[in-house]
């Protein structure tokens, strides 16, 4: 490998971030912090990145300082740990200022994480991606040993979606001309979900099919060196189809058994661990629960609807409840449960005393009981600040005494004022 190459790759890359135009997307990172970036393949880790060195750009840093290597570029193929310091001579003989490194799949090269760590310790800021198939999120802490910040990235979230389609929200854009212009483009989000590519699609089915047989082959199979594929497919296919239910291993296993599939409850268990590491897939547990029910029964969401979408027909009512979890996951993480006694709540955040139910339609009066008696029984236990009930289109208000009442809203609403 020889600096020449390096001052090449530097000095295009600066003229490529002169060059670029972004749709900005809502993502915070600390001024003095250094960073990964994880998340399911596709979701924009790479555009981030750039995103970033723009930012830095409007706060007036010096192009000259930014350095943004992709170690996928096929002239890299065959760089070894040594060549690393060959990358910070080839720069220091273009400048003598301090850079700031952005590193895309760096994990491409062995040795990458002990370069990492030497770049913090010796106060370089530094903002990394890699490839969930070779550097997951536990990876990282493991790897760099809290050196670095942890973010993960999503796909579009619904705010993204319509400010990557062009649309720009009005003051009280709900009451006049853009409101059907916002349920018409959930519409798509709603079917597709947010991946900045499937935008570009037409045949956007067949775009997720492809992009989960990558995740499939490379992030879970090849990986995790699974050799009974089959078993894996069909726990997917499960979990898909039983999004909205607590569901144990041991079920899981039975239904797989079932088919003929030879399967244990312990490889199911490591399957849907390779599915989280994944970031294909997200738990939450019964906040009501003991300990080993807590670890064996969850409740397990897909990190895009367009992905879960695939394998399910007749999906409203998954793909409703889905994407509420998907947006109070990104922002709640590890905050948000069931709650699930002798009825069920779909979705309770302790720390801001916020329960929610989600439910198609509120036109029969047994829904409306059974979802106000679960957040009733909630409250009881564990008193709300807050109630909800996200529909897909509707739009009312429930008043249980004087003092408390719960909002009904349309999901599409509701992401856009969250």
């Amino acid at each position: 490998m020889q600096k020449e190459l390096f001052r090449q790759i530097i000095i295009r890359n600066q003229e490529i971030l002169e060059e670029i135009a972004l749709h900005p997307r809502d993502i915070n990172f600390e001024e003095k912090g250094n960073y990964v970036l994880v998340g399911v393949r596709h979701a924009g880790k790479s555009y981030i990145l750039y995103q970033r060195a723009l930012k830095l750009l409007e706060q007036g840093v010096p192009l000259k300082r930014l350095v943004f290597i992709n170690f996928d570029d096929e002239r890299l193929f065959g760089m070894k740990p040594e060549d690393f310091d060959l990358l910070l001579q080839a720069y220091e003989s273009l400048s003598d200022e301090r850079p700031i490194l952005f590193f895309d799949e760096i994990q491409n090269i062995e040795g990458w994480d002990h370069f990492a760590r030497r770049l913090v310790n010796e106060k370089y800021r530094v903002y990394i991606t890699g490839s969930n198939a070779k550097m997951l999120s536990r990876d990282v802490a493991t790897v760099l040993g809290g050196r670095f910040f942890t973010l993960m990235v999503y796909p579009y979230s619904f705010k993204e979606f319509i400010s990557a389609k062009g649309l720009n929200l009005k003051q009280h854009w709900q009451y006049g001309n853009q409101r059907g212009k916002v349920e018409r483009l959930f519409k798509e989000y709603f079917e597709y979900g947010g991946f900045p590519e499937v935008l570009n699609y037409v045949d956007k089915r067949k775009w997720l099919n492809s992009l989960f047989e990558r995740i499939f082959f490379s992030d879970m199979v090849v990986r995790n060196k699974v050799r009974n594929e089959e078993a894996l497919r069909m726990t997917v296919k499960r979990l898909a189809e039983n999004v909205k239910q607590p569901t144990s291993y041991n079920r899981i296993a039975n239904i797989i058994k079932g088919t003929g599939t030879s399967v244990t409850v312990t490889s199911v268990s490591e399957y849907v661990q390779y599915m989280r590491d994944s970031c294909f897939i997200f738990s939450i547990e019964n906040y009501r629960a003991k300990f080993v029910e807590k670890e064996t029964v969850k409740k397990h969401y897909f990190i895009d609807n367009g992905l879960l979408n695939i394998f399910l027909l007749n999906a409203e009512t998954s793909l409703l409840e889905n994407i509420c979890a998907i947006h109070l996951y990104r922002k709640y993480e590890n905050d948000l449960y069931y709650f699930k006694m002798n009825e069920e709540v779909d979705f309770y955040i302790p720390s801001q005393g916020l329960g929610i139910q989600v439910t198609y339609s509120l036109r029969e009066s047994s829904v409306i009981e059974r979802e106000v008696k679960g957040l009733k029984l909630l409250h009881e236990k564990h008193p709300l600040n807050k109630m909800l009930i996200i529909t897909r289109d509707e739009k009312d208000e429930i008043i249980l005494d004087e003092e408390k009442k719960i909002d009904v809203l349309p999901v599409w609403q509701w992401l856009l004022e969250e």
